[in-house]
């Protein structure tokens, strides 16, 4: 009954407008908070975090709508996750360059020199850019180009993408010796990764 009802909502129109707000509070909260000088000692440690556990959160969020729908009977979740890919890019890309210019100062040649030393910048470039062909394929003309088949195929790199990304904030944690947040989110990618490969096996 309740998701029923919940369907019935996530189908009105105003649904998708008020979500797109909702996932630009965290992004409204950060510019306050820098303009009102809020963001601790380090506001540039903070915009570059903040931003980094937004992509994850968003990121599971939107890997979390294909089991909901199966199990939970919401199939109007599936309306969301385009607009939640996308976002998720649109806060990695802000990771990014919080990164590379709070902590960099736009220096492309410092960028590519420093990430050899440190990997974790690497691999989270490297989800960053994987992410790039999804968001740009991310509307139904393009979903027409490839075909469903290839544009299935090539929307399933999102696995490594989550997977890189966890293993950018495992290396970012490793240094601090503190993994109890990480721990919380390998503990949920395990969950929708693994409802995945059950039902793989199951079929």
């Amino acid at each position: 009954m309740w998701a029923t009802r919940l369907n019935a909502v996530l189908l009105r129109p105003w649904a998708k407008p008020l979500i797109f707000l909702l996932a630009l509070l965290p992004l409204a909260s950060l510019i306050y908070g820098a303009a009102a000088d809020t963001l601790g000692a380090n506001p540039a440690e903070a915009l570059i975090r903040s931003t980094g556990d937004w992509t994850l959160r968003l990121l599971c969020l939107a890997l979390a709508i294909t089991p909901l729908r199966q199990m939970a009977g919401l199939v109007a979740l599936a309306r969301l996750r385009r607009m939640l890919g996308l976002f998720t890019f649109f806060y990695g890309v802000l990771h990014f360059l919080c990164f590379a210019w709070l902590d960099m100062g736009l220096d492309v040649a410092a960028i590519v020199a420093d990430l050899p030393k440190r990997p974790f910048i690497l691999v989270g470039s490297l989800a960053l850019l994987l992410m790039l062909p999804l968001a740009l394929t991310s509307f139904n003309r393009a979903i027409k180009a490839l075909g469903a088949a290839r544009w299935q195929a090539l929307h399933k790199a999102v696995y490594a993408v989550v997977l890189l990304a966890l293993l950018h904030f495992f290396w970012m944690r490793a240094g601090k010796n503190d993994f109890a947040e990480w721990s919380v989110y390998a503990a949920v990618v395990a969950v929708l990764m693994g409802w995945r490969l059950w039902q793989r096996f199951a079929r």
